[in-house]
């Protein structure tokens, strides 16, 4: 792992023993204690993630929006500073170079936040078709670190950390600034997990500071510090789709089931008339949800078989720590994907009866 890079919290997760592995270029914790005890704490108490290998691009200038609305399927005019959606940056034919969050920071600058892996792939992507844009486009990835706490505690530590910064008053999908150590912040009401949460960016150097200050706040309640493993496992109950498994170049914004993030009004974008068309004329397969009916786990690449032919594949599966069942999404031929339909797994050989359920498979509860 010598050749991986290192968040500014690398040290830190050693010292708490972490099992560390390589993932998306970087050497990150995959676990520090179990899975399903990091996942279990984040539903019922509060989780703290280092989440600094995601990349951050910031675009500013007079045509910034107008070359995020190109290079997006969400229409970003929408957004109010202070405000964040959730959105693709598509390829010509529709599909997903990736999947990100944009952030309004003004009228004229937003905030690009993209998957680990694909910083190098998304930042040649964008600056490829920003000429024509009077905009410019600065990749902060190896500058930033990311530190997220998530859990229905999430609110109670942050606000002890931060007593002044009124960030409990943030609504979902929105940010504010703060300082920490001299340094500016920045707090989004944002998370991969499923549960109510925070996501805060700040510089390098005083990254490692607020890690260990957010664990001493966190400890009375309950907070445990949380791996890759479970931010997997939490994602895929919560049907938060992961680049890669279950959306990537060859799937579209329709067959992935997010019709929602797609404005095809908004006027001129990357893969804007594929996906009119897809729509005029309906998708061949769409991207599900399911429970294994049978006892195993459905895991990445295992076949699906509808009336015994093999229709599909498991984009990912696990079994829910939380919800203590075997469920995973799949893409299945679109006349089999209303909820009940009956299709088969292939798990080594045999074959599990599985059928199709909503999304989301968990809803964290209200209060």
């Amino acid at each position: 792992m010598d050749t991986q890079k290192k968040t500014a919290l690398h040290a830190e997760h050693l010292r708490l023993g972490a099992k560390m592995v390589p993932f998306g270029g970087w050497e990150m914790p995959v676990q520090f204690s179990s899975i399903r005890e990091e996942h279990v704490a984040v539903r019922t108490r509060a989780g703290l993630f280092d989440v600094s290998h995601m990349g951050e691009f910031w675009v500013e200038g007079p045509q910034a929006l107008d070359l995020v609305q190109y290079l997006t399927s969400n229409d970003a005019s929408r957004l109010g500073e202070g405000q964040i959606q959730y959105t693709g940056l598509l390829t010509e034919e529709g599909c997903f170079v990736d999947d990100l969050l944009v952030y309004r920071d003004g009228e004229r600058r937003f905030l690009m936040v993209v998957n680990a892996a694909n910083i190098d792939r998304d930042l040649a992507w964008i600056l490829d078709h920003a000429g024509p844009f009077d905009a410019e486009v600065r990749n902060e990835s190896d500058a930033t670190s990311q530190i997220a706490v998530q859990g229905p505690k999430a609110v109670e530590i942050l606000t002890s950390l931060f007593p002044a910064s009124h960030f409990e008053d943030l609504k979902y999908y929105r940010f504010s600034r703060g300082d920490f150590e001299g340094q500016r912040i920045l707090v989004s009401r944002t998370g991969y997990t499923g549960e109510d949460g925070f996501e805060v960016y700040l510089p390098d150097a005083p990254a490692p500071a607020l890690w260990q200050a957010l664990l001493e706040a966190g400890g009375p309640h309950g907070l445990v510090p949380v791996g890759l493993g479970a931010r997997d496992t939490l994602r895929l109950e919560a049907s938060m789709a992961l680049y890669g498994n279950d959306i990537d170049a060859t799937t579209s914004v329709l067959e992935a089931d997010l019709a929602w993030i797609l404005k095809l009004d908004k006027g001129e974008f990357m893969g804007r008339e594929p996906l009119r068309r897809q729509k005029e004329t309906g998708v061949t397969r769409k991207l599900v949800g399911f429970e294994l009916l049978g006892k195993g786990i459905a895991r990445h690449g295992h076949s699906c078989l509808v009336s015994g032919e093999e229709a599909g594949s498991v984009t990912s599966g696990t079994l829910a720590p939380f919800l203590e069942k075997s469920i995973g999404m799949a893409y299945l031929p679109a006349a089999r994907t209303e909820t009940g339909t009956e299709f088969e797994v292939d798990i080594r050989g045999r074959r599990v009866p599985a059928r199709v359920i909503p999304k989301p498979f968990y809803k964290r509860p209200r209060t």
